[in-house]
């Protein structure tokens, strides 16, 4: 009878034990298929519809810019009339990117109101507008003041020397003018907007009193190279979803020179060209497959049926 209980006994504790396992094994493979759920949730891409942040940053940040003073080469600036990159040690914004539509634009006078930005760390040098006297370099807008002028703010924003880069007098009126007006035809007279990135890079420029690779004593680095990206869309809403692999790219690299061609076109380029120059990423928040054939295209200039 004894040799019956033990017998019982020990059954008993083995019929738990493997009961306990069972247990244990459901649960593992339960929070295991959660982890794997939640790793594949992570590396999907975000949904086209799920662009976040600033209007102007809707293609993406280009440099990974941040608002860290650390950060003192890389800089990001996300003001409401546009988005950009500042450097420090240059004296300029790496990049800018801003959104331009009919609802930007109205009848407010150009301000002329070049100043200080004073949303920098405090402990920078800051460019003021006499930096340039004497240079013979404009101080040429990335964001053009024509392309805010909806209010006198929008448009004085645009006269924030961080929006400001060392242009070669010609290029600036004649050659980035002409392409300025082309795209504000595309938007007042074409029903369409457009996303535009415009940057600079590189050292030295020939200006009205010849080459110089800095201004205002060193402080400010004149670019070599000045390029723009033009993503053109008809009028709509949902802009990021709108964006295929059949939108209008425009993509010009253009010398930074007093002698450079004015007909804008003759510097198309692609993407590519641009992004392989500066090491920016800049369509990368569209899908992968849309962003490939976009930044490899180059677009036919004005005469474009």
């Amino acid at each position: 009878m004894k040799y019956k209980i033990l017998v019982l006994i020990i059954f008993a504790a083995f019929l738990g034990f493997f009961l306990m396992l069972a247990t244990c094994v459901r649960r593992t493979d339960t929070n295991t298929g959660r982890e794997e759920e939640n790793r594949a949730t992570m590396q999907k891409p975000a949904a086209r519809t799920a662009f976040t942040g600033s209007e102007h940053l809707l293609l993406g940040n280009p440099s990974n810019a941040t608002p860290d003073e650390n950060n003192f080469n890389n800089y990001l600036l996300d003001k409401p009339q546009f988005a950009l990159s500042y450097s420090r040690d240059r004296g300029t914004p790496n990049w800018v990117s801003w959104h331009v539509s009919r609802t930007w634009l109205g009848d407010a006078p150009r301000q002329d109101n070049f100043r200080t930005d004073t949303s920098l760390p405090s402990d920078w040098y800051k460019v003021n507008t006499y930096a340039y006297s004497g240079s013979g370099f404009d101080r040429g807008h990335n964001c053009p003041s024509a392309d805010r002028s909806k209010t006198p703010e929008d448009n004085a924003a645009t006269f924030l020397m961080t929006n400001i880069i060392p242009q070669a007098p010609t290029h600036n009126r004649e050659t980035w003018g002409n392409m300025e007006e082309y795209i504000r035809t595309l938007v007042e007279q074409g029903g369409q907007e457009c996303y535009i990135i415009m940057g600079s890079y590189g050292t030295g420029g020939t200006g009205s009193s010849g080459f110089k690779e800095t201004i205002a004593g060193g402080k400010i680095t004149v670019p070599a190279q000045i390029w723009k990206v033009v993503v053109v869309l008809p009028e709509g809403d949902d802009d990021g979803n709108r964006i295929n692999q059949d939108t209008r790219v425009i993509a010009v690299n253009t010398p930074n020179t007093n002698n450079a061609n004015p007909d804008w076109s003759t510097y198309l380029t692609t993407v590519d060209v641009i992004e392989a120059a500066t090491s920016y990423d800049l369509l990368s928040d569209l899908p992968d497959e849309i962003e490939q054939v976009l930044e490899a295209k180059v677009d036919a200039g004005p005469d474009r049926r």
